[in-house]
């Protein structure tokens, strides 16, 4: 599935990164420690986060995440914005609740 289908399957909002619609998303990852979300988060998976600030946008690149899906309407802020779109890391808003939101995705994916 790519993140493009994800997101309409969501009915979630596009943020930034549109360069990167085509990534495939494979897994799902759910988490809001950084370091954690690093070390742990699958390739090409969907984050499912409520962290919308430039650090997220960092891990997502340096873990390979395939895009970062902001849960309850969280907010993206303006320097994140800036890097997902230099980076091609598509960034979805939704207003679904992270666990509502992380069983959506795992039935979707498989």
């Amino acid at each position: 599935m790519t993140v493009n289908e994800l997101k309409e399957a969501l009915g979630a909002k596009l943020l930034a990164g549109e360069g990167g619609l085509d990534n495939i998303v494979e897994c799902g990852y759910c988490g809001d420690l950084l370091s954690w979300v690093m070390g742990r988060a699958g390739e090409n998976s969907a984050w499912v986060t409520v962290m919308g600030n430039v650090n997220a946008v960092a891990v997502a690149v340096l873990a390979d995440i395939s895009c970062i899906v902001l849960a309850e309407n969280s907010v993206l802020d303006d320097d994140a914005k800036i890097k997902a779109d230099e980076h091609d890391i598509p960034v979805i808003q939704t207003d679904i609740p992270q666990f509502e939101l992380c069983v959506d995705i795992d039935k979707l994916i498989k």
